[in-house]
Formats: C-alpha cells, structure tokens, sequence
C-alpha cells in the first residue's frame, strides 16, 4: 500500500507526518513505524504523527517515537502537526487538538511557519540532588552545565536515563547553560534514545526549573537556544503554578512524498 508522507521539522526537530482521517494507515505496529523512522532505511525522523478526527476536536495527534511506541507529548511534534494542519486546510489560524496529554490551544502565524502552542499547567516540581525534575507533558530532568558547547551529551544523557531511578519508566535529559539572551540547552530523549537537534517539552521544563531557580514570578518569557534554532517560552508563575505556558518557534514542512507500507 503507497501513503502519502510530509516530513516536517521544528527547530531541527523532524517528524514524518501523514494525513489519515480515513483511518487507512494501521499504526499499530511498532516494527513498521521504527523503520519508516529510521535515518539509513527509512525516511528519517525524530518521530512519526497521525492526524485524525476527533469529536469535539479540530483534530487528534497521534505521537510514536522513533523506536516505534506510543508516547508522551511532543511539544516540537504538536506545532509541527499544528503548522500541517493548516496546510491541508483542516484549520485557519488558531486551533483546538487533542493530545496524549489533552487538549491544546495553539495558533499559528498567517505564513503557516511560526507556531505557538499552549502546554500543560504545571504545579510540581521535584530535585535529584542538583537537578529538577518536572513533567511538562513529557517526564524531564533538568540539570546546569558549563561548557555545553563541548559536552558528551549522548554519554553523559544515556546515564542518567538508565540509571536506577529512571530506566524503567525512562526521562528526557536536559543539560543547560545560561547564555548572553536566555539559555543553551541541549537534550537526550528517550524513545529516540539518542541527542536530539531539539526538545519543545524539553526547553519548556527548562524555562520554568531556571525561573524556580532564579525566583522569577509574574509573566516570563524566556528565549533558548538549541542546536536546531531558537525557540521562546512565555509563561505566568506565581509562586505555586506555572500556568498560560506557550512553546513558541518555527514549523517548516520539508518535503512530501510516498511511502511503501
């Protein structure tokens, strides 16, 4: 069976997407999806999405990692799904989706390739040792490091993942460094299992542990850079909730073509 696939990417973040509304692409097959994900035989991606149809809805995102399972949010993935929504004329420029994680708001710019999307309030967040450790759709572990630019973020990020903490229900590892405007950050994901160019739900746990760290409160934005480009968080904190969060950056389709299934 031929499918018709788009590849697009956020902030070097990438994802084959396709468009089945009628239900004609069976994904529940983990095999079948690692391979279309695979970078030397297969299309290539951080991860594959569905969208569906769903009451209630404009559309349903349906996530699978790299490896081929289902999983959390992907804030990079939902602007990206947003942005090829947009495309196929299902929305205009705003938008109401489901997620694994429920409901988002997003909208996006009249040139269909600046996208903010609205995250999950969050009202908790924990330490290990010298790190922060939150869920903002996706579980993250956030830790300071100095010289980013040079770090064995693979080696360093793997031991984290699969140490006893953390390797059955496994964590996203962010390392970030405060830059001249907002801060570095660099991830290793799960589900990938590898660095990733960049991580929505990443630099999001990123900007609220830094504003917890540095006591900020009120209406934040913070600018971050990651090895793709430059994403902005803008979020209120008051102390107790971080609330009103919007992962903002660029969603840009790449290609389109068929797939063999």
């Amino acid at each position: 069976m031929k499918t018709k696939f788009y590849k697009y990417q956020g902030a070097g973040n990438d994802f084959v997407l396709v468009d089945n509304r009628d239900l004609s692409f069976n994904h529940q097959n983990p095999e079948t999806i690692a391979r279309i994900c695979d970078r030397r035989f297969g299309v290539g991606g951080d991860g594959m999405m569905f969208l569906q149809l769903h009451d209630g809805f404009d559309f349903e995102m349906v996530y699978y990692n790299a490896d081929g399972n289902p999983s959390s949010m992907c804030g990079n993935g939902g602007r990206c799904i947003v942005a090829f929504a947009k495309y196929l004329g299902v929305i205009g420029e705003e938008t109401n989706f489901l997620a694994v994680d429920g409901p988002h708001y997003a909208k996006i710019s009249e040139s269909g390739d600046w996208v903010s999307l609205q995250m999950i309030d969050v009202d908790h967040i924990d330490r290990d040792g010298d790190a922060y450790v939150l869920n903002t759709g996706s579980p993250h572990y956030v830790r300071l490091a100095t010289g980013l630019a040079n770090k064995d973020v693979y080696h360093e990020g793997h031991a984290i993942r699969y140490n006893d903490t953390y390797r059955a229900e496994g964590i996203n590892i962010n390392f970030v460094e405060p830059a001249t405007d907002g801060y570095f950050v660099r991830t290793y994901e799960r589900g990938v299992e590898d660095e990733t160019y960049a991580c929505g739900t990443g630099v999001t746990a990123v900007a609220l542990a830094m504003a917890l760290r540095e006591g900020q409160t009120g209406h934040i934005v913070t600018p971050i850079k990651v090895l793709g480009g430059n994403l902005s968080i803008c979020f209120d904190y008051e102390g107790a909730k971080f609330s009103h969060i919007f992962l903002e950056g660029p969603a840009v389709k790449v290609f389109e073509g068929f797939l063999e299934v």
